[in-house]
C-alpha cells in the first residue's frame, strides 16, 4: 500500500496539474490501490504536444537489416530512421537521465547527474556511458554504438532494441517457408536482423525489434492497459482520522526491531511505484497516457508480448491454418523462439555500490541467492520480468508456504507431546513392563514366541504420532486447508487488482494445428469470432473420450499390480529376515520388511512415472483438444490422477487394509494357499504408516529438486563443454552476446508450470490427506517449499532461457484439484483415526470397560489394564509345533476355554460401532465447519470492492478531464475562445 506522507506529498505536486473544471475533485475521494504498473515518470510536467504522436505513421520508416548490408548502408539507414525514434518535442522537455526505470539507489543517481556536465577523459566517460546503458537500456549516443551493440541487447546500430530472438540452421530445407514468414513480419510492422553465431557455423539468429508505431497499434489492438494519470485521492474524514493514527504507528514501528523479513525499499527503488489508473492504450487518445519516454513507456515484458502475438498470427504459406511461429517451430523451419535477458545475471561490481545492471541482475541478488531464503519474494519484479502466469505461481507458492507454517507449529507440538508424555503413556508403560505375557509367532516357519515387552521400543514411537493431539490436529488440518484456499481466492483478487488483471479476459485462443489437421473437412461458425473453423463432432469426442478414460483405467490398474507386487515380496521377505544369520535384522525384521518394502515401491514409483508421462501424453494427444489450454488441462488432469496414485495407493494399503484380513492363530488367511497374510505389530500398523509416509515424501522431495536444478545444471555445463572442445569460443564466454548466451541455456519445460504445480499439489496431498499418521509432513514440506522457492528462482533467472511474459489470472485447473485434495482429506483422516490408530478402542476402554467407568476418562489412568484388554488368548497346543501353554495376540475374542472359543466379544462390536459412529460424527462436523468458514470468507476483500467501483466511476470522470482540457487547448492554440463548457 502506498505511505499517507508520500502520498499527500504527491498531492500537493500534482495539485495544480489535475486540477478540475468541473470541480469533481472537491468530491470526497477514496484512497486508490497499488498498481503495479510503473507510471514510468513521475515529473512536475505531463509532456506537451503528445499528439504530435499521431504524425509518426506519416514519416520514413527504417527498413530491415539484412544479411549482405554493408557498414555504409547501416549508416546510412541510421540518419534515416533517427527522426522514427526520437521525438523533438519529448526529448526538449525529457532528459533520458530523468527516466524512472533507474534500477539504482536514488543516492548513487544524484551523484551521477551531478558529474554528467563535469569534464573528465574520454575513456572515463565512455566506460561510465557503457555502465549506465547495461543498467538501463535508454538511447545512447552515437559514440557508443560500438560498444552498446556488443552487449548483445540491440542491433548492431545500437539504438534498436532486441525484444525477441528466432533461431534456425542453415542447412534447413524450410528455406521457402522462413522466407516468407520474415517477409510477412516486415509487412507487419517488425524489424529484423540476422547475425551469424560464434560458436556453431550451422545456427543463424534472426534479431526482431518492435518499432514505435507497431508497438502502438498492438496494443491497442489487444487491449494492453497502460498508465494515463498519476492521481492521489483521500477522503477528509480519512485524512483527519487516520492522519494522527499513521502517524502515532509510524513512530512506534520506529523504535521496533525492523521485520527482517521484509525486502529493503533501498535496495529494491525499481519497486517504489506510484499510483496510476490505467485505461486500454488507444492511439487516438494517445495524449491521456503518461509517455515521457518511449523506448521504456511499454516495459520489455509487454514488447516481448506484443512480438509474440504477432509472430503467433503471421502467415508462411497460402491457407487458414499456414501461419504462427508454433507450427514453424513444430516442423523445423525454426530451432527456438525465445525473448532475451536482459543481460547477465551477475557482476564485477557489488550491488549496494554500483546498483543493479538490470532487472535480471536485480532478480539474481534479491531473489534467487540463497542468501535471500527467508526473505519475501519481489513479487512485482518477477511478475514485470517474467509475466502474470509466473508471478502468480511464485505468489501461490509463497503463499502455500507461510501458510504452511502454523501447519508446521501445530504439527511440530504433537509430536513434541508425545515425545514428552512417551515414557509416562500408560499403554507404553503395560507394554514395556509386560514381562510374563508372551505373544503368538507372526509367521509360520522361522518365527518364535517374543515377549511382549521386546516391543517397547515400537509402543513409544507409536505414541509419537498417535497420542491425545492426533484428533485435534486432524481437525485443524481440515480446518487449515479451507482457510489456505479461501485467503488464497482474497490473495488474488488483491493481485489481480494490482496487477491490472481485474477486465482482463483470455483472448480467443488459435486452434491446435493438430485439430486443424485432423478436422480440417469439417467446420462450422464460432459463435464468438463469427468465422468459419473446424470442429469434433459430439461422437467422435465422445468415443476418443471413453478410449482415454479405459486408458486411465488401465494405468490404475497397473498401479494396483505393483503395489500387490510389493505386497507378496512383504509376505516372502517377513520369512527370510526372521531368519537372517544377522541378530539385528532378525530381531528387528518387521522393520527391514517394511523398510526395504518402501524403498523397492519408491524405485517402482519413480519408474513408473516416467511410464505415466508418455503414456498421459498419448491419450491427451488421442482426444485431439481443441486449444493448447484444453490440452493442458486435460493433460495436468490425467498427471495428476496418474501420479496420485501411484504414490498414494501403497499408503491406502497401509492405512486400511494391512493386518485387517489375517486372520488369526490356528486359522489364518493365505494368500494362494501359500503365503501367509501380514498382520500389525503388536503396538499397532501407525509405524509402518509413518514410515511409509515419511521415505516417500523425504525421497520424493530429494529427487525432485535434483532434477529441477541438477540436471539443468548438468546438461548447462555439457554444453559449456561441447563449445569448448569443439574449439570454436571466441576468445572466451564473456565475448558471446546474450542472444547466444541464452541459445545455450536450456528452455523452460514444454508443458509450461505443470510439473512445479503438479509437485507441489501432490505435497498438498501428503501435508493433508494422511496427516493424522504423520503430524510432520507439514514441517517437512514447509522445509522442502523453501528450498523449492529459491530453486525455482535460480533456475528461472539463471539456467532456462528466458520464458515467454504470459498473463493470467488464476491458477487454472490446480484450484479444484486442491479443493478436490481437501474434501477427501477429511475423509481419509477420519478413517486413520477411526481404523488405523487406537484412539477409538481406548475411547471406548476408557469409558465402559476400565477402572473409569463411572468416573469419565480424566486421565491416563483410566487406560489400566487397556493392553490385556486389547489381547486375546489362544492355546499354542493347536498350533502343533511342541508349544504348550498360551500366547496373546491383537484382536477383541473369546478365550480357547469359553463356551464360543475364539469368537467376536461384546467388545468388538463397541469398538466398532464407536468407529463408525465417530467416522459420521466427524466427517459431518469438519465439513460444517469448512463450509461455515467458507460463508464466512469473502472472495474479494470489501474495501478492495469499494476501490474498483470507486476507480471505475473516477477513471470516467478523468478521461472527460482529459479529453476537455485538451480540446480546450486546442480552441485557444486555434484562436477560438475558452470556455469552461464541454465543447
Amino acid at each position: 500500500m502506498v505511505h499517507h506522507s508520500g502520498s499527500i506529498q504527491c498531492f500537493r505536486q500534482h495539485k495544480g496539474m489535475f486540477k478540475s473544471k468541473s470541480g469533481t475533485d472537491k468530491v470526497h475521494q477514496m484512497k486508490p490501490s497499488r498498481r503495479s504498473m510503473p507510471c514510468l515518470a513521475q515529473s512536475q510536467t505531463h509532456p506537451q504536444h503528445l499528439n504530435k504522436h499521431t504524425s509518426v505513421q506519416n514519416r520514413v520508416q527504417p527498413q530491415p537489416v539484412s544479411e549482405g548490408t554493408t557498414e555504409s548502408d547501416l549508416e546510412q539507414q541510421r540518419d534515416s530512421t533517427k527522426d522514427t525514434y526520437t521525438d523533438d518535442s519529448e526529448q526538449g522537455a525529457y532528459d533520458s537521465r530523468t527516466d524512472q526505470s533507474l534500477l539504482i539507489q536514488q543516492k548513487l543517481t544524484r551523484q551521477k547527474q551531478g558529474s554528467w556536465k563535469s569534464q573528465k577523459p574520454k575513456e572515463d566517460l565512455l566506460n561510465r556511458d557503457k555502465h549506465i546503458f547495461e543498467r538501463f537500456p535508454t538511447k545512447p549516443v552515437r559514440d557508443q554504438v560500438g560498444t552498446v551493440a556488443s552487449l548483445g541487447l540491440f542491433f548492431k546500430d545500437g539504438i534498436k532494441r532486441i525484444d525477441y530472438i528466432l533461431v534456425y540452421k542453415k542447412s534447413s530445407v524450410q528455406l521457402e517457408k522462413r522466407s516468407t514468414f520474415e517477409k510477412n513480419l516486415r509487412a507487419e510492422g517488425l524489424m529484423l536482423e540476422r547475425e551469424n553465431a560464434l560458436t556453431n557455423n550451422d545456427i543463424m539468429f534472426v534479431k526482431i525489434h518492435c518499432p514505435w508505431d507497431t508497438l502502438c497499434k498492438y496494443a491497442e489492438r489487444m487491449n494492453i492497459r497502460m498508465p494515463f494519470r498519476k492521481k492521489c485521492y483521500y477522503t477528509d474524514w480519512r485524512s483527519k482520522t487516520m492522519g494522527s493514527l499513521q502517524r502515532n504507528m509510524r513512530q512506534l514501528k520506529s523504535w521496533l526491531p525492523r521485520n527482517p523479513m521484509k525486502l529493503d525499499k533501498e535496495a529494491l527503488p525499481d519497486l517504489e511505484e506510484t499510483d496510476c489508473y490505467t485505461a486500454p492504450f488507444s492511439r487516438a487518445r494517445m495524449h491521456h497516457f503518461t509517455i515521457n519516454n518511449r523506448d521504456t513507456f511499454f516495459s520489455n515484458s509487454t514488447r516481448s508480448r506484443i512480438v509474440h502475438h504477432v509472430l503467433q498470427r503471421t502467415k508462411y504459406e497460402d491457407g487458414k491454418s499456414k501461419m504462427g511461429i508454433n507450427r514453424l517451430l513444430s516442423n523445423g523451419t525454426y530451432e527456438a523462439a525465445f525473448p532475451p535477458h536482459e543481460g547477465s545475471y551477475k557482476s564485477r561490481h557489488p550491488i549496494k555500490t554500483h546498483g543493479a545492471q538490470n532487472h535480471r541482475h536485480l532478480l539474481y541478488e534479491r531473489w534467487a541467492r540463497w542468501g535471500m531464503w527467508y526473505k519475501y519474494q519481489p513479487l512485482d519484479l518477477i511478475r514485470r520480468y517474467f509475466g502474470e502466469k509466473i508471478g502468480l505461481y511464485f505468489a501461490w507458492l509463497g503463499w502455500y508456504t507461510g501458510m504452511l507454517i502454523p501447519a508446521a507449529l501445530v504439527g511440530l507440538f504433537v509430536f513434541l507431546y508425545g515425545l514428552f508424555t512417551m515414557d509416562s503413556s500408560q499403554v507404553s508403560i503395560e507394554i514395556c513392563e509386560a514381562n510374563e505375557t508372551i505373544m503368538c509367532p507372526m509367521c509360520e516357519k522361522n518365527c518364535t514366541l517374543q515377549r511382549l515387552n521386546e516391543s517397547c521400543i515400537y509402543a513409544k514411537v507409536t505414541h509419537l504420532f498417535d497420542n491425545g493431539g492426533t484428533v485435534f490436529f486432524a481437525i485443524f488440518m481440515a480446518i487449515w486447508a479451507t482457510v489456505f484456499l479461501e485467503f488464497w481466492k482474497r490473495r488474488r483478487a488483491v493481485l489481480t487488482y494490482d496487477w491490472d488483471l481485474i477486465d482482463w479476459e483470455d483472448e480467443e485462443e488459435e486452434l491446435r494445428p493438430q485439430f486443424e489437421a485432423k478436422y480440417s473437412q469439417l467446420e462450422r461458425v464460432n459463435p464468438i469470432t463469427g468465422k468459419p473453423e473446424p470442429f469434433q463432432p459430439f461422437s467422435d469426442k465422445l468415443s476418443r473420450l471413453m478410449v482415454s478414460v479405459s486408458g486411465i483405467f488401465f494405468m490404475i490398474s497397473l498401479v494396483l499390480t505393483a503395489v500387490f507386487a510389493v505386497v507378496v515380496y512383504r509376505l516372502v521377505a517377513m520369512e527370510q529376515f526372521a531368519s537372517f544369520n544377522w541378530h539385528f535384522i532378525k530381531k528387528y525384521w518387521q522393520f527391514a520388511t517394511s523398510g526395504t518394502g518402501v524403498c523397492i515401491n519408491f524405485m517402482i514409483i519413480m519408474s513408473l512415472n516416467v511410464v505415466y508421462e508418455k503414456v498421459a501424453y498419448l491419450l491427451t494427444n488421442l482426444e485431439h483438444p481443441r486449444t493448447d489450454s484444453e490440452w493442458e488441462n486435460s493433460f495436468a488432469l490425467k498427471m495428476f490422477l496418474f501420479q496420485f496414485v501411484n504414490l498414494n495407493s501403497s499408503i491406502f494399503y497401509i492405512a486400511f487394509f494391512l493386518g485387517r484380513f489375517a486372520g488369526r492363530p490356528g486359522k489364518y488367511n493365505r494368500l494362494f494357499q501359500r503365503w501367509r497374510l501380514e498382520e500389525c505389530h503388536p503396538s499397532g500398523c501407525l509405524i509402518d504408516l509413518c514410515l511409509q509416509m515419511g521415505v516417500i515424501m523425504v525421497l520424493k522431495q530429494i529427487w525432485n529438486n535434483f532434477m529441477e536444478l541438477g540436471y539443468p545444471l548438468l546438461q548447462n555445463w555439457w554444453s559449456r563443454r561441447k563449445i569448448k572442445k569443439g574449439g570454436q569460443m571466441v576468445e572466451n564466454k564473456c565475448t558471446l552476446p546474450q542472444w547466444e548466451k541464452d541459445w545455450n541455456l536450456q528452455p523452460m519445460n514444454a508443458h509450461g508450470l505443470m510439473e512445479e504445480y503438479l509437485e507441489m499439489v501432490v505435497q498438498f496431498g501428503f501435508t493433508t490427506i494422511f496427516v493424522a499418521a504423520f503430524p510432520l509432513a507439514p514441517l517437512l514440506a514447509l522445509l522442502n517449499n523453501i528450498i523449492e522457492i529459491r530453486l525455482d528462482a535460480y533456475k528461472f533467472v539463471t539456467q532456462w532461457r528466458r520464458p515467454m511474459p504470459a498473463r493470467a489470472t488464476d491458477i487454472g485447473i490446480w484450484y479444484g484439484i486442491l479443493e478436490g485434495i481437501g474434501v477427501l482429506a477429511v475423509i481419509t483422516n477420519a478413517f486413520v483415526i477411526a481404523i488405523t490408530s487406537d484412539y477409538i478402542p481406548r475411547f471406548v476402554y476408557a469409558f465402559k470397560y476400565g477402572p473409569c467407568l463411572d468416573e469419565g476418562y480424566r486421565h491416563e489412568k483410566c487406560l489400566q489394564g487397556y493392553v490385556n484388554s486389547s489381547l486375546s488368548v489362544f492355546d499354542l497346543k493347536e498350533l502343533g509345533q511342541g508349544y504348550s501353554g498360551y500366547c496373546r495376540y491383537r484382536d477383541y475374542r473369546e478365550p480357547p476355554w469359553s463356551s464360543n472359543p475364539y469368537e467376536f466379544t461384546l467388545q468388538f462390536w463397541h469398538v466398532l460401532a464407536a468407529r463408525l459412529a465417530f467416522i459420521i460424527v466427524f466427517e459431518h462436523l469438519v465439513f460444517g465447519i469448512k463450509s461455515f468458514i467458507a460463508y464466512l470468507i469473502p472472495d474479494m476483500p470489501k474495501d478492495l470492492c469499494d476501490r474498483m467501483r470507486r476507480e471505475k466511476y473516477l477513471v470516467q470522470e478523468m478521461m472527460y478531464e482529459a479529453e476537455l482540457e485538451h480540446l480546450q487547448r486546442e480552441r485557444k492554440k486555434n484562436g477560438k475562445h475558452y470556455n469552461h463548457e464541454w465543447p
